[in-house]
């Protein structure tokens, strides 16, 4: 497996400020977030305070920011990250789609807004799971829910059911193009809470229970309390100094996710500090090799 020197995750603002500074430097990254970058961005009607491009529509500074990386040569690989490990020497990244290692890793992926269920991290590992691909191998000859929040993550469900009996798919989203002899799509149902029975993981709604080996809950991304093991965390939000480091060597966090204000401008500012930052860490490791 390759291993990089820094791995970058999240496409936003702070995600492609500091892929561009390392990339400057020089360094082997591998960007990991959605090709069409931050869905915020996207949203925007008109951005006032960053520098140089006044009143400017989220959709032209999207544009921008793509023609910028392009000109470095920068790729986006479309992976969502489902936890990252400190391995002690270098860190583990796993992904929906593979797996990653690096010497340093740079938290760039944007504010959580999702709210958790009731008993979602309670049954953490005792049947809820967030990466249908990646434990699809256990469920053969098992059922399995899947509480899906985009079309994306058909694909995912479709690979499931490729291993398990029976996959019941409930879409927090309109359309759905998922097939499968053996997937039922549930639409309409309200999640109220997950609860561990005898028989196995139960999902509770408003007006249905649905009982399997286990349930996915798919989401854009991972909560930062549960993304990297013994990272500190306050208020969800990742606890940095002023270096952009974290509490864990080698991994630094920027942008929204380490808390207000939440503005492209200091995002990308916070993106640039944590790539100076790996650069200084990735140095000084050499120092400490060589010595």
């Amino acid at each position: 497996m390759e291993r990089y020197d820094v791995i970058i995750i999240g496409t936003g603002p702070a995600g492609i400020s500091a892929a561009i500074t390392l990339k400057m430097r020089r360094k082997n990254i591998l960007l990991l977030g959605p090709r069409s970058l931050s869905h915020k961005i996207e949203k925007a009607q008109k951005i006032d305070n960053y520098p140089g491009l006044p009143g400017i529509s989220g959709e032209d500074m999207q544009k921008k920011f793509l023609a910028h990386i392009r000109s470095m040569d920068i790729e986006i690989t479309e992976d969502k990250v489902n936890a990252v490990y400190s391995m002690g020497e270098y860190f583990a990244v796993q992904g929906h789609k593979s797996s990653y290692e690096a010497d340093a890793v740079i938290l760039a992926a944007g504010m959580y807004v999702a709210k958790p269920y009731d008993g979602e991290q309670e049954n953490l590992g005792r049947g809820v799971s967030y990466c249908a691909t990646c434990d699809a191998a256990l469920y053969k000859g098992k059922s399995a829910i899947v509480i899906a929040h985009s079309q994306e993550d058909e694909s995912e469900a479709e690979f499931l059911a490729q291993r398990a009996e029976n996959v019941y798919y409930i879409p927090m989203y309109e359309e759905t193009g998922i097939s499968g002899d053996n997937i039922e799509v549930v639409k309409g149902l309200v999640a109220e809470r997950i609860e561990k029975r005898d028989a196995g993981i139960c999902l509770i709604t408003d007006n249905r229970e649905i009982t399997a080996d286990g349930i996915f809950i798919l989401r854009e991304q991972v909560a930062p309390s549960r993304l990297v093991p013994g990272m500190e965390v306050s208020d969800g939000h990742v606890n940095v100094d002023r270096q952009a480091a974290t509490n864990i060597k080698g991994l630094f966090a920027c942008g929204d996710i380490t808390g207000p204000p939440y503005q492209y401008v200091k995002a990308a500012g916070e993106g640039n500090v944590a790539a100076l930052s790996a650069v200084r860490f990735l140095a000084q490791r050499m120092c400490n090799v060589k010595r």
